[in-house]
């Protein structure tokens, strides 16, 4: 690729990235992301900590030898996965069709 095509390539992205329908798109992005992130760190050092710090609690036998912890240990892979399914939903639903859009925009761009 010359040097004049990779200008005009990088010009596109950043012409892109100055949209307001990109802004949007990092908005939607950030806004499903960051919390979710969030709540699954916190969630995972509540784990961690009670391990290290209540060792009773998280041995404390909720029937036959199931303890505390081992629900909590086994909540970590449930919430992995509903994670999981819930961002592919949403982005399914509303990440990918902006996202399309855009690579659209951008395809077109770069054919001219």
């Amino acid at each position: 690729m010359s040097n004049d095509a990779r200008t005009r390539t990088e010009d596109s992205y950043l012409a892109l990235q100055s949209t307001s329908e990109f802004q949007e798109l990092r908005r939607k992005f950030r806004g499903f992301v960051f919390p979710t992130t969030a709540f699954f760190l916190a969630w995972y050092f509540l784990y961690v900590l009670l391990s290290m710090f209540a060792p009773g609690f998280m041995g404390t036998r909720v029937f036959g030898t199931i303890t505390v912890g081992l629900l909590f240990g086994l909540g970590q892979f449930v919430t992995t996965f509903a994670i999981t399914f819930l961002y592919a939903r949403w982005a399914n639903r509303e990440f990918d069709p902006l996202a399309d859009r855009l690579g659209a925009q951008l395809d077109a761009q770069k054919e001219h």
